[in-house]
């Protein structure tokens, strides 16, 4: 896949439709993709990493991520270009697929 740094503009459109009908929204923090994760327990969220991790992988596109016990941090961004691209976007929503 072709890895291309989005303007503010294709960032901004891309934000609002992965937001679109979201329980929880994704921000812009620190010039990355973000988002807090909540689940029932540790297992609920290590299992929800796990899934995540095959789908990243799959992508080959790497979260950075936190886990303390029952919630996961995510930030994403796109090394190769210094900034988001669309992959960061797919896999956002992938993320959110995974932990509904």
């Amino acid at each position: 896949m072709h890895r291309v740094r989005l303007d503010d503009t294709a960032i901004a459109a891309s934000l609002q439709s992965l937001n679109a009908g979201a329980r929880s929204p994704w921000v812009i923090k620190e010039a990355k993709l973000h988002k807090t994760f909540w689940f029932q327990d540790f297992s609920e969220a290590f299992g929800f990493m796990t899934r995540a991790a095959l789908a990243a992988e799959a992508m080959d596109h790497h979260p950075d991520w936190c886990n303390v016990y029952k919630t996961v941090r995510v930030d994403l961004s796109t090394h190769d270009v210094g900034g988001l691209s669309e992959l960061d976007f797919q896999l956002a929503a992938r993320m959110d697929a995974l932990a509904d």
